[in-house]
């Protein structure tokens, strides 16, 4: 019998951190579902204390999924346990995930402590949080960082105070997998209460290196019994280990014999989603799921796989829900097809909202010969900006070679109409100074990137910006098949979050 682990999805925490990829509670329950859908078995709701969103997306999160054990963060303080427990109220299944860093660094200079008392600043959160959830987790922040001694200590303590779960994060992506393997490997053999089955061990792994992944499965491989990963890898800085990856590793590895529950089908529908729903393009090359992932140009690999697949693809698209036969919809398609498409990506939707996505399109199936999944995705979430103060009402842009650009655009704001033109170097910059000239205020386009969903010439563009405004970094996103457009979409985007 195969060996079980655990997955620990951290997308709507870890993931969220990334500055621009910010959902709101609606969205978060869409992620959620679709998490419960996959199979994954705990789901990192978030950070209570740290804000109302948060708070409220834990509790609704809880309401929303029947399953999967919900998961709350907390620091190794009283006030963030009480909050957690709060929001929890409604899990069917509740974890509270304390913990404090184990490194000498943040010991020094994060806490200005020593090794001893945050021992017992350890044990004391553990112990607390036991008094209100059975399931409670214990992070050593920066474990990754700590020596194999003192950390093997603190496990020891806090699997005695009652933890069930330890989480050994390589905050900082330093590790070396056998670096990383080797500690797993000394904690097992010198921790009782891991051997005798009282906790588990649990990775997670940052990618700063690159070896998130490679680290996370060292540490499975050396006794690890869950893994704390994020959809599409996202996360602070170069992001988290990916779910996909080792879901699938651990499908592909029959020598490894460890199972998870993940159903990989659902593994590419779910990566869009998130993909679209924060805004987060997946990188072409990205192992998986990336739109690369399974294609082949080179001659010899094209030789190879016409003759045998499994000459140089190792997965079947279809394992991880690729199946292009059934991604294309036109202009020919009705409502069904559309509803039973977005059902397949994780998206309900009947009634009202149904009827205007449908209608939205009909009307972009009218500019593009055939719609994917990604613009499906774009269309379901373009009513996101329905509520937004500022609206684009036109745009008008005469450009060409030889002479200047000029734009004239009209916009609505919150009901009062007003319009401007500019010229420009482009039409992009056009069309953004004649916006400045109605939003006047002293803002800073800091980045601009645009995205083409697939390949064509009558594609939608997604268009990613970054402006600056009073000391703040904002983001902005828009999508459109004329790419002037969906730039000042986003830049609008961008202005309707500026702090009042």
């Amino acid at each position: 019998m195969n060996d079980r682990l655990f997955i620990f999805d951290t997308t709507l925490r870890d993931g969220e951190q990334v500055p621009g990829c910010q959902l709101n509670t609606i969205e978060k329950i869409q992620v959620a579902k679709q998490l419960e859908a996959l199979g994954v078995d705990v789901i990192e709701a978030g950070f209570p204390i740290s804000s109302p969103g948060d708070f409220n997306s834990v509790i609704e999160i809880s309401k929303a999924v029947t399953w999967p054990t919900i998961c709350a963060l907390t620091r190794a303080v009283q006030k963030d346990i009480d909050v957690a427990v709060e929001a929890l109220q409604y899990a069917k299944h509740k974890r509270i995930h304390t913990g404090i860093g184990t490194s000498d660094s943040h010991i020094k200079y994060k806490f200005n402590s020593n090794r001893e008392e945050i021992i017992q600043r350890a044990v004391a959160a553990v112990k607390y949080a036991k008094r209100f959830v059975d399931d409670v987790e214990f992070y050593a922040e920066d474990a990754g960082r700590t020596d194999n001694e003192y950390l093997a200590r603190v496990i020891d303590a806090v699997v005695k105070a009652g933890a069930t779960v330890c989480n050994i994060p390589d905050t900082t992506g330093y590790c070396l997998p056998q670096e990383f393997g080797q500690k797993i490997k000394y904690l097992m053999e010198h921790v009782d209460g891991l051997s005798d089955g009282r906790a588990i061990l649990s990775t997670h792994c940052h990618n700063d290196l690159g070896m998130a992944t490679a680290n996370t499965i060292a540490g499975i491989l050396n006794g690890a019994r869950q893994a704390e990963v994020t959809i599409n890898g996202i996360g602070e800085r170069a992001g988290n280990t990916s779910l996909e990856e080792v879901a699938m590793i651990l499908k592909c590895h029959k020598g490894i014999a460890i199972d998870t529950n993940i159903n990989t089908q659902k593994i590419y529908p779910t990566s869009r989603l998130v993909s679209s729903l924060m805004n987060m393009p997946v990188q072409p090359n990205k192992a998986i799921v990336g739109r690369n992932a399974f294609a082949h140009s080179s001659g010899i690999h094209q030789d190879g796989v016409l003759k045998n697949v499994q000459t140089y693809e190792i997965i079947d698209p279809k394992d991880v829900g690729i199946d292009d036969n059934s991604i294309v919809l036109t202009a020919r398609s009705g409502r069904a097809a559309l509803k039973h498409r977005l059902s397949v990506l994780g998206v309900d939707m009947d009634g009202e909202a149904l009827d205007k996505t449908y209608q939205a399109f009909l009307r972009l199936a009218d500019q593009k010969k055939e719609i994917n999944d990604d613009d499906i995705l774009m269309l379901a979430g373009a009513d996101r900006t329905a509520a937004h103060a500022i609206q684009l009402d036109y745009l008008q842009v005469t450009t060409g070679m030889g002479v200047k650009s000029v734009a004239c655009i009209g916009l609505d704001i919150t009901g009062e109409k007003f319009e401007a033109s500019a010229s420009g170097n482009g039409p992009v910059d056009a069309a953004i100074k004649a916006l400045k000239c109605i939003i006047r205020r002293q803002m800073t386009l800091k980045e601009f990137t645009i995205q083409a969903i697939s390949k064509g010439s009558d594609d939608v563009g997604k268009v990613h910006m970054q402006v600056e405004y009073d000391g703040h970094v904002y983001y902005g996103f828009g999508a459109n098949t004329d790419i002037v457009t969906a730039s000042v979409e986003a830049y609008i985007d961008c202005i309707n979050k500026f702090k009042k």
